[in-house]
Protein backbone atom coordinates (compact mmCIF):
# COMPACT_ATOMS: atom_id res chain seq x y z
CA UNK A 1 0.00 0.00 0.00
CA UNK A 2 1.19 3.50 -0.76
CA UNK A 3 2.09 6.41 1.45
CA UNK A 4 -1.08 7.78 3.11
CA UNK A 5 -0.15 11.28 1.92
CA UNK A 6 -0.34 10.33 -1.76
CA UNK A 7 -3.72 11.20 -3.32
CA UNK A 8 -4.83 7.85 -4.79
CA UNK A 9 -3.82 5.85 -1.71
CA UNK A 10 -5.53 8.35 0.55
CA UNK A 11 -8.91 6.80 -0.25
CA UNK A 12 -7.89 3.92 2.01
CA UNK A 13 -5.88 5.79 4.60
CA UNK A 14 -7.12 9.39 4.83
CA UNK A 15 -9.38 9.00 7.85
CA UNK A 16 -6.79 7.14 9.94
CA UNK A 17 -3.99 9.47 8.89
CA UNK A 18 -5.88 12.64 9.85
CA UNK A 19 -6.90 11.19 13.22
CA UNK A 20 -3.36 10.00 13.85
CA UNK A 21 -1.79 13.36 12.97
CA UNK A 22 -4.12 15.13 15.38
CA UNK A 23 -3.39 12.58 18.11
CA UNK A 24 0.37 13.01 17.66
CA UNK A 25 0.05 16.76 17.91
CA UNK A 26 -2.06 16.54 21.08
CA UNK A 27 0.32 14.03 22.66
CA UNK A 28 3.34 16.21 21.91
CA UNK A 29 1.63 19.22 23.50
CA UNK A 30 0.56 17.22 26.56
CA UNK A 31 4.12 15.95 27.00
CA UNK A 32 5.50 19.46 26.74
CA UNK A 33 7.19 18.59 23.48
CA UNK A 34 5.24 20.70 21.03
CA UNK A 35 7.13 20.71 17.70
CA UNK A 36 8.82 23.95 16.71
CA UNK A 37 8.26 25.81 13.48
CA UNK A 38 10.76 23.69 11.57
CA UNK A 39 9.50 20.30 10.47
CA UNK A 40 11.31 17.53 12.30
CA UNK A 41 12.40 19.71 15.21
CA UNK A 42 14.06 17.20 17.55
CA UNK A 43 12.73 18.76 20.75
CA UNK A 44 9.19 18.02 19.57
CA UNK A 45 9.83 14.34 18.84
CA UNK A 46 7.71 11.56 20.30
CA UNK A 47 8.73 7.90 20.56
CA UNK A 48 6.32 5.96 18.34
CA UNK A 49 6.07 2.18 18.09
CA UNK A 50 4.51 0.67 14.97
CA UNK A 51 3.71 -3.02 15.53
CA UNK A 52 3.38 -4.91 12.27
CA UNK A 53 4.33 -1.71 10.46
CA UNK A 54 5.72 -3.52 7.42
CA UNK A 55 7.35 -1.32 4.82
CA UNK A 56 6.47 1.92 6.60
CA UNK A 57 3.09 2.99 5.22
CA UNK A 58 2.52 5.03 8.35
CA UNK A 59 5.96 4.98 9.94
CA UNK A 60 7.66 7.06 7.26
CA UNK A 61 5.00 9.82 7.20
CA UNK A 62 5.07 9.89 11.01
CA UNK A 63 8.85 10.28 10.92
CA UNK A 64 8.42 13.14 8.45
CA UNK A 65 6.54 14.96 11.18
CA UNK A 66 9.71 14.79 13.26
CA UNK A 67 8.99 11.79 15.48
CA UNK A 68 11.19 8.75 16.21
CA UNK A 69 9.57 5.52 14.98
CA UNK A 70 10.39 1.91 15.77
CA UNK A 71 8.77 -0.62 13.43
CA UNK A 72 8.38 -4.22 14.60
CA UNK A 73 7.55 -6.69 11.85
CA UNK A 74 8.23 -10.42 11.32
CA UNK A 75 9.12 -10.03 7.63
CA UNK A 76 12.75 -9.32 6.70
CA UNK A 77 11.62 -8.26 3.23
CA UNK A 78 9.22 -5.69 4.67
CA UNK A 79 11.92 -4.31 6.94
CA UNK A 80 14.32 -4.04 4.00
CA UNK A 81 11.66 -2.09 2.07
CA UNK A 82 11.15 0.08 5.16
CA UNK A 83 14.85 0.93 5.31
CA UNK A 84 14.90 1.88 1.64
CA UNK A 85 11.70 3.89 1.89
CA UNK A 86 12.92 5.80 4.94
CA UNK A 87 16.19 6.61 3.19
CA UNK A 88 14.37 7.87 0.10
CA UNK A 89 12.21 10.09 2.32
CA UNK A 90 15.22 11.46 4.14
CA UNK A 91 14.15 10.12 7.55
CA UNK A 92 16.46 7.12 7.93
CA UNK A 93 17.83 8.59 11.16
CA UNK A 94 14.34 8.59 12.72
CA UNK A 95 13.11 5.15 11.62
CA UNK A 96 14.35 1.87 13.09
CA UNK A 97 13.20 -1.56 11.93
CA UNK A 98 13.25 -4.58 14.26
CA UNK A 99 12.29 -8.15 13.38
CA UNK A 100 9.67 -9.51 15.76
CA UNK A 101 5.94 -9.79 16.35
CA UNK A 102 3.22 -8.68 18.75
CA UNK A 103 3.33 -11.92 20.76
CA UNK A 104 7.00 -11.48 21.71
CA UNK A 105 6.95 -7.70 21.59
CA UNK A 106 9.04 -7.14 24.71
CA UNK A 107 11.78 -9.38 23.42
CA UNK A 108 12.67 -6.57 21.02
CA UNK A 109 11.32 -3.29 22.47
CA UNK A 110 11.09 -1.61 25.85
CA UNK A 111 8.02 -2.03 28.01
CA UNK A 112 6.42 1.33 28.84
CA UNK A 113 8.79 3.24 26.60
CA UNK A 114 6.58 4.78 23.92
CA UNK A 115 4.34 7.81 23.67
CA UNK A 116 2.23 6.39 20.84
CA UNK A 117 1.71 2.80 19.65
CA UNK A 118 0.23 1.85 16.29
CA UNK A 119 -1.43 -1.55 15.98
CA UNK A 120 -2.66 -1.51 12.39
CA UNK A 121 -3.68 -4.66 10.54
CA UNK A 122 -2.31 -6.93 13.27
CA UNK A 123 -5.14 -8.17 15.47
CA UNK A 124 -7.00 -9.99 12.69
CA UNK A 125 -3.95 -12.24 12.20
CA UNK A 126 -3.30 -13.03 15.86
CA UNK A 127 -4.44 -16.23 17.58
CA UNK A 128 -5.04 -14.14 20.71
CA UNK A 129 -5.99 -10.53 19.84
CA UNK A 130 -6.49 -9.72 23.52
CA UNK A 131 -2.84 -10.56 24.20
CA UNK A 132 -1.76 -8.35 21.32
CA UNK A 133 -3.70 -5.42 22.73
CA UNK A 134 -2.36 -5.99 26.24
CA UNK A 135 1.19 -5.90 24.88
CA UNK A 136 0.46 -2.76 22.88
CA UNK A 137 -0.98 -1.10 26.01
CA UNK A 138 1.99 -2.18 28.12
CA UNK A 139 4.35 -0.62 25.58
CA UNK A 140 2.83 2.81 26.30
CA UNK A 141 4.11 5.42 28.69
CA UNK A 142 1.57 6.91 31.14
CA UNK A 143 -1.01 8.97 29.22
CA UNK A 144 0.19 7.37 25.99
CA UNK A 145 -2.01 6.91 22.90
CA UNK A 146 -2.91 3.69 21.08
CA UNK A 147 -4.13 3.59 17.47
CA UNK A 148 -5.81 0.32 16.49
CA UNK A 149 -6.92 -0.54 12.96
CA UNK A 150 -8.56 -3.90 12.24
CA UNK A 151 -10.77 -5.63 9.70
CA UNK A 152 -14.49 -4.87 10.04
CA UNK A 153 -17.11 -7.61 9.81
CA UNK A 154 -19.86 -5.60 8.15
CA UNK A 155 -17.75 -4.45 5.24
CA UNK A 156 -16.85 -8.02 4.31
CA UNK A 157 -20.46 -9.19 4.49
CA UNK A 158 -21.61 -6.29 2.31
CA UNK A 159 -18.82 -6.82 -0.23
CA UNK A 160 -19.57 -10.54 -0.65
CA UNK A 161 -23.30 -9.85 -1.01
CA UNK A 162 -22.80 -7.12 -3.62
CA UNK A 163 -20.55 -9.48 -5.57
CA UNK A 164 -23.40 -12.02 -5.67
CA UNK A 165 -21.79 -14.43 -3.20
CA UNK A 166 -24.77 -14.59 -0.87
CA UNK A 167 -23.89 -17.88 0.84
CA UNK A 168 -20.42 -16.55 1.64
CA UNK A 169 -21.93 -13.30 2.93
CA UNK A 170 -24.20 -15.23 5.28
CA UNK A 171 -21.33 -17.43 6.43
CA UNK A 172 -19.25 -14.37 7.30
CA UNK A 173 -22.21 -12.90 9.14
CA UNK A 174 -22.72 -16.02 11.28
CA UNK A 175 -19.09 -17.17 11.70
CA UNK A 176 -17.54 -16.44 15.12
CA UNK A 177 -14.43 -15.20 13.32
CA UNK A 178 -16.31 -13.33 10.60
CA UNK A 179 -14.84 -15.45 7.80
CA UNK A 180 -16.71 -16.12 4.57
CA UNK A 181 -15.06 -19.48 3.80
CA UNK A 182 -11.88 -21.53 3.64
CA UNK A 183 -10.50 -19.27 0.93
CA UNK A 184 -10.88 -16.14 3.04
CA UNK A 185 -7.41 -14.60 3.49
CA UNK A 186 -8.41 -12.78 6.69
CA UNK A 187 -8.44 -15.04 9.80
CA UNK A 188 -10.89 -12.89 11.80
CA UNK A 189 -12.93 -9.70 11.67
CA UNK A 190 -14.49 -7.51 14.33
CA UNK A 191 -17.57 -5.44 14.97
CA UNK A 192 -17.06 -1.98 16.48
CA UNK A 193 -18.35 -3.26 19.83
CA UNK A 194 -16.03 -6.27 19.83
CA UNK A 195 -12.97 -4.17 19.03
CA UNK A 196 -13.90 -1.53 21.58
CA UNK A 197 -14.39 -4.17 24.27
CA UNK A 198 -10.95 -5.65 23.56
CA UNK A 199 -9.32 -2.23 23.80
CA UNK A 200 -11.13 -1.42 27.05
CA UNK A 201 -10.18 -4.81 28.51
CA UNK A 202 -6.53 -3.90 27.93
CA UNK A 203 -6.98 -1.06 30.40
CA UNK A 204 -7.32 1.80 27.93
CA UNK A 205 -9.89 4.56 27.69
CA UNK A 206 -11.49 4.82 24.25
CA UNK A 207 -11.30 8.32 22.79
CA UNK A 208 -12.86 7.72 19.36
CA UNK A 209 -14.11 5.02 16.98
CA UNK A 210 -14.09 5.47 13.21
CA UNK A 211 -15.34 3.48 10.26
CA UNK A 212 -12.67 3.27 7.55
CA UNK A 213 -13.26 2.56 3.86
CA UNK A 214 -17.02 2.79 4.21
CA UNK A 215 -17.50 3.60 0.50
CA UNK A 216 -14.03 3.45 -1.06
CA UNK A 217 -14.02 -0.32 -1.63
CA UNK A 218 -17.50 -0.26 -3.17
CA UNK A 219 -17.02 2.56 -5.70
CA UNK A 220 -15.59 1.44 -9.09
CA UNK A 221 -12.01 2.63 -9.48
CA UNK A 222 -12.65 3.84 -13.02
CA UNK A 223 -15.22 6.29 -11.69
CA UNK A 224 -12.80 7.73 -9.15
CA UNK A 225 -9.98 7.96 -11.68
CA UNK A 226 -11.91 9.52 -14.57
CA UNK A 227 -14.71 11.64 -13.08
CA UNK A 228 -13.47 15.19 -12.37
CA UNK A 229 -13.46 15.94 -8.65
CA UNK A 230 -14.63 12.42 -7.73
CA UNK A 231 -11.58 11.59 -5.60
CA UNK A 232 -11.86 14.70 -3.43
CA UNK A 233 -15.62 14.31 -3.10
CA UNK A 234 -15.29 10.68 -2.06
CA UNK A 235 -12.61 11.59 0.47
CA UNK A 236 -14.90 14.18 2.03
CA UNK A 237 -17.73 11.63 2.14
CA UNK A 238 -15.48 9.09 3.88
CA UNK A 239 -14.44 11.65 6.47
CA UNK A 240 -18.04 12.73 7.10
CA UNK A 241 -19.26 9.15 7.59
CA UNK A 242 -16.29 7.89 9.62
CA UNK A 243 -17.48 9.08 13.03
CA UNK A 244 -21.14 8.14 12.58
CA UNK A 245 -21.93 4.85 14.38
CA UNK A 246 -24.50 3.94 11.72
CA UNK A 247 -21.68 3.48 9.19
CA UNK A 248 -19.35 1.50 11.47
CA UNK A 249 -21.39 -1.59 10.72
CA UNK A 250 -20.56 -1.48 6.99
CA UNK A 251 -16.94 -0.30 7.10
CA UNK A 252 -14.18 -2.46 5.66
CA UNK A 253 -11.96 -1.49 8.59
CA UNK A 254 -12.49 -0.10 12.07
CA UNK A 255 -10.23 2.38 13.82
CA UNK A 256 -10.12 2.88 17.58
CA UNK A 257 -8.10 5.62 19.22
CA UNK A 258 -7.50 5.03 22.93
CA UNK A 259 -5.45 6.47 25.76
CA UNK A 260 -3.69 5.07 28.79
CA UNK A 261 -4.43 6.77 32.09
Amino acid sequence: MSDPQRPRASLRTAVVWEVLKDALERRAKAAGREPGAAEGAEHGALDVLDTGGGSGNFAVPVARLGHRVTVVDPSPNALFALERRAAEAGVADRVRGVQGDAHGLFDVVERGGHDVVLCHGVLEYMDDPAEGLRNAADALRPAGTLSVLAAGLGGAVLARALAGHFTEARQALTSPEGRWGDGDPVPRRFTADQLSELVAAAGLEIAAVHGVRVFADLVPGVLVDTEPGALDALLRLEEAAAELPAFHSVATQLHVLAERD
